[in-house]
């Protein structure tokens, strides 16, 4: 094996290594915030990181601030109500010590209206209910070699412009990355 092969060879796996991470960082969201966990919030954002959660509903800046949602009485309640995040896998566009991820998520609960049925091997359920689907925009940056949360935007699934563009900016940049190789 030449330098040249083993240069390319430590790149690619440096490639592999980061988005390794940046999946760890954004599944370990859905048990995070459905165990609120404040601790971990406060250990993924920058300090002065930026939680945007659309027009609608209120976001935070800052770390503490961040953290203090999941803190919040009606999140409590929330959770001991059955709720769930659950995130679909996410698109990286990797750009050295910062990448960008786009990636769905679904905030269900258990349906407390719902009548009971019963699934073989499974139990009884009254079944889950999809409260939102969002699409998330996390601006990430590496520091101190750790990735971390600079930014996260999520928007509702409406069929409206903004979510419809956060999904075109982060499916073409990995479109265009993948056509220049």
């Amino acid at each position: 094996m030449t330098d040249s092969d083993v240069a390319g060879f430590e790149a690619r796996l440096k490639i592999v290594e980061d988005k390794l991470a940046i999946y760890e960082l954004i599944a370990s969201h859905p048990p995070s915030a459905d165990t609120g966990s404040a601790d971990y919030t406060s250990s993924v954002y920058l300090e002065d990181g930026v939680f945007d959660r659309g027009p609608t509903l209120d976001g935070a800046t800052g770390v503490k601030k961040i953290a203090a949602f999941i803190l919040r009485p009606a999140h409590e309640q929330a959770i001991r109500d059955g709720l769930a995040h659950f995130a679909g896998l996410p698109l990286i566009d990797l750009n050295g010590d910062r990448a960008v991820v786009t990636s769905y998520l679904m905030i269900i609960h258990l349906d407390h209206e719902g009548h009971s049925r019963e699934l073989p091997n499974h139990g009884a359920s009254q079944g889950y209910r999809i409260h939102r689907v969002v699409v998330n925009r996390w601006e990430l940056e590496r520091r101190n070699r750790r990735w971390r949360i600079a930014k996260r935007t999520l928007l509702p699934v409406d069929g409206s412009e903004p979510p419809l563009e956060l999904l075109r900016r982060g499916l073409g940049a990995v479109i265009h990355k993948a056509a220049s190789k």
